[in-house]
């Protein structure tokens, strides 16, 4: 299996429902390192699994569509807990929608999974991947 990783970063803020998460109910910021890591069997034609320069474009666009945003505010996300592990799989799921529209070139629909990785920390971080 071969492997590609782009990453970008994301600067949001959210908080939390539910006496588990603490003080973070209540509002507050977070900067994610992302990391986008592309998969396949095969190498395309070109000898790549992805174009490096496609999908450090599609991840960039994906995070604009969450940065410097309340995502409490955000219609899409009422009622839910913007955790690191939903929002990992929000980012992957909007990079496969990507994938499929064919908007990291045509080669890239033949990737078998994308695996989205969101750093809180140095020392914590949640991932989530699907295949494609």
């Amino acid at each position: 299996m071969f492997a590609l990783t782009v990453r970008d970063h994301v600067m949001i803020a959210h908080s939390f429902t539910g006496a588990a998460f603490g003080p973070a109910q209540r509002l507050h910021g977070a900067t994610y390192v992302v990391d986008a890591t592309f998969r396949r069997d095969d190498l395309d034609p070109d000898g790549v699994v992805v174009d490096i320069g496609r999908a450090s474009a599609q991840l960039s666009e994906v995070l604009a569509e969450l940065a410097y945003r309340n995502l409490d505010d955000e219609p899409a996300f009422s009622g839910v807990n913007t955790s690191t592990e939903f929002l990992a799989r929000h980012v992957a799921d909007r990079l496969a929608e990507r994938i499929t529209a064919g908007q990291l070139g045509e080669h890239a629909r033949q990737l078998s999974a994308v695996v989205v990785t969101l750093h809180e920390s140095h020392v914590a971080w949640a991932s989530y991947e699907r295949s494609l």
